[in-house]
């Protein structure tokens, strides 16, 4: 089947879909992007996703190029083009098309929106979360405002790279103190031996995460203990249990960081609990 995008106001068989050169996410990396869960063709917790992609568009000075509730009536109508029954749905606005210049080009030019969507693997992907991935440790070299969710990815990418040629699925960011941020394209999590739960403060060294921002709900339920504070690499060897999380893998359990088996090896009671649970707590589109 082919697959379809919306660019710029127009919905366009994907080989047909493309931008301007000049475009400033490509020149410059200027723009934001949100991806979001597709679950029984619905959008998963829509709401949430769209309030930070307003947040984003406000941190860089990018306005919204239309309301809420119409960029919600293009990511469904993109679902149902490409017949998403569980995959994800990528926006993407940028500051628009403009001679290339470092300063803003003038406030009359439209930011550039493009949406796609794709289907993923669910059996796949629980025969991953029952064996558990290995992450690698890399040196936080990103930006000071990871906070705000832009296209501007490369040590993501370079991260997530170098855990692949190591064997690995993931890369955790640790900073110079030996305390880690987060993945390279996830949230980081550990369950101590004492059975607490706990994630990074959402400061500006991380993004957070609606997967993450969900999860809070589900532990609160379950009746752990959670806490928000920066953890060590070395007190993540020694946890009973790690995980992360992100839109495209809900809570994938960690059973390796930097080839040092956690906790028994497989997947523990803590994280597969709560990837169970998980969508008791979000907002169904």
């Amino acid at each position: 089947m082919s697959r379809f995008a919306y660019v710029n106001g127009r919905y366009l068989p994907m080989r047909n879909a493309m931008v301007h050169i000049e475009d400033r996410g490509y020149q410059f990396a200027d723009g934001v992007y949100e991806v979001c869960e597709v679950r029984g063709g619905r959008l998963i917790d829509e709401r949430r996703h769209l309030a930070r992609l307003q947040r984003s568009l406000g941190e860089l000075g990018i306005r919204l190029p239309m309301s809420l509730a119409a960029l919600g009536i293009v990511l469904r109508e993109v679902i149902a083009k490409n017949r998403i029954g569980y995959g994800i749905v990528y926006l993407q606005i940028t500051r628009g098309v403009a001679r290339r210049d470092h300063a803003f080009p003038p406030p009359e030019v439209p930011p550039s929106v493009v949406v796609t969507a794709r289907s993923l693997n669910r059996a796949r992907n629980e025969a991953l979360a029952a064996k558990g991935i290995a992450v690698v440790s890399v040196p936080d070299n990103r930006w000071g405002r990871v906070d705000i969710k832009t296209i501007g990815l490369l040590p993501n990418v370079l991260a997530r790279q170098a855990a692949i040629e190591q064997g690995a699925r993931e890369a955790w960011f640790v900073e110079k103190d030996g305390t880690v941020t987060e993945g390279a394209s996830t949230n980081a999590w550990i369950v101590t031996e004492a059975g607490t739960v706990v994630t990074r403060p959402p400061d500006h060294a991380i993004l957070r995460g609606i997967t993450r921002t969900v999860l809070f709900e589900a532990i609160k339920a379950q009746g752990l203990a959670i806490e928000e504070r920066p953890f060590t690499l070395e007190e993540a060897y020694a946890a009973r249990e790690a995980f992360v999380t992100a839109a495209s893998q809900i809570v994938l359990p960690v059973v390796r960081i930097d080839g040092r088996t956690i906790g028994d090896g497989g997947p523990g009671p803590v994280a597969t609990a709560l990837r169970r649970e998980f969508h008791r707590y979000v907002e169904m589109g």
